[in-house]
């Protein structure tokens, strides 16, 4: 867990360190909402509104940033060459699909397709579920299985996989590209110091780009911040329930998850015993069935979920994560203050997305191209 400033231990000495966090703030929560202060005790010194927040939940969770790790070497013209290569069709082999066709962005959708899986431009659906790119910068891996590091990377594997944009080779993209003159021109303003910037790397990398304007704030990160109304009552009862059921201990940090990889079926086996998870990329045999934890924010947008997007519902996925994970069985009233606490963690507003304009007649592009 990289973003502690601790080693947490696993097991139950994990969850002993956790419990012991957790109740030490929250009893000083309780204590604060329930004492009088005396007429001694001066104005300022009175709490500030952070102290109104669990110590622990002030450990285990950040408030979003503005802006997402690598943003800052980003200018205004890469972000637009992103959109419009995010949308654009003409990069896969049929000439049918883009990156919005399996994570909706336009029009303030969550950045899923709402599949459990995908199909791709050969029509044939993947097998493993798409999800969200909102906030997925803010993971420290890529994929379900963790093989891609950034964005930059994770750009570039659907353009080339098989099943999804299917292109043969990297040059088979840049032609693709350089067949639109629009597109050529928006890579010499994006890199104005390359000569000859229209290359794969600098597709990925404006993709990227785009995709780390994608960040939305909830009413959580409000409450992190000391706005402690942000959440009703029964969020922060959800949030409790979420956190005294050790779920932090993957579940944290600023995404609310996506910065580990865990083995699912820790106590309990999943059904899909298939798919074999990281172990496809490392063939060590301590990664099997070991995935990247989901990230939490905007969960109850996404659904379905899981890798595979076998679970229909996330009262479903909450019940199958205890037990599979934690050796719990959750009652549906528990299950229902967890996901009371999930809708705080939704998008105040979602972005506003526009699909890129098609370009004008005789500017270039192939027949049967995205537009």
């Amino acid at each position: 867990m990289k973003d502690l400033p601790f080693n947490l231990p696993r097991g139950y000495a994990g969850r002993a360190v956790l419990v012991a966090l957790f109740l030490a703030g929250f009893t000083a929560w309780s204590g604060h909402a329930t004492s009088r202060p005396t007429q001694s005790v001066k104005a300022a010194s009175s709490p500030s509104p952070l102290d109104e927040i669990p110590v622990g939940v002030r450990i285990f969770f950040r408030p979003l940033p503005e802006k997402m790790p690598s943003s800052e070497n980003d200018t205004p013209e890469m972000v637009s060459l992103g959109q419009k290569l995010y949308f654009e069709r003409g990069m896969s082999l049929t000439k049918s699909q883009s990156c919005n066709d399996c994570h909706f962005v336009d029009h303030q959708r969550p950045g899923v397709d709402g599949l459990p899986t995908s199909p791709g431009a050969k029509g044939i659906s993947g097998t493993r579920n798409s999800p969200t790119v909102l906030n997925a910068g803010f993971q420290t891996v890529q994929f379900w299985d963790g093989r891609a590091a950034d964005l930059v990377e994770q750009a570039k594997g659907p353009l080339l996989n098989p099943i999804e944009m299917a292109m043969a080779t990297e040059q088979d993209v840049i032609d693709r590209v350089k067949n639109r003159p629009d597109l050529g021109a928006a890579f010499q303003l994006a890199f104005p110091d390359q000569s000859e910037p229209v290359t794969f790397d600098n597709v990925a990398r404006a993709i990227a780009a785009f995709e780390r304007t994608l960040v939305t704030p909830s009413r959580f990160d409000r409450y992190l911040q000391g706005q402690t109304d942000a959440l009703a009552l029964a969020e922060k009862r959800g949030l409790n329930t979420f956190m005294d059921m050790h779920c932090i201990e993957c579940h944290s940090s600023i995404p609310v998850g996506g910065r580990l990889l865990r083995k699912l079926g820790v106590y309990h086996p999943y059904e899909n015993q298939v798919d074999l998870g990281r172990f496809e990329v490392t063939h060590d045999e301590q990664d099997k069935f070991v995935f990247k934890v989901g990230m939490l924010r905007n969960v109850t947008l996404t659904a379905p979920y899981f890798h595979d997007g076998r679970v229909a519902t996330l009262s479903e996925a909450i019940r199958l994560m205890a037990w599979m994970q934690l050796n719990m069985e959750i009652t549906p009233a528990e299950i229902d203050e967890i996901i009371c606490f999930f809708r705080s963690l939704e998008a105040e507003k979602l972005v506003w997305i526009e699909v890129p304009a098609a370009p004008v007649a005789g500017s270039g592009p192939s027949p049967g191209s995205q537009y």
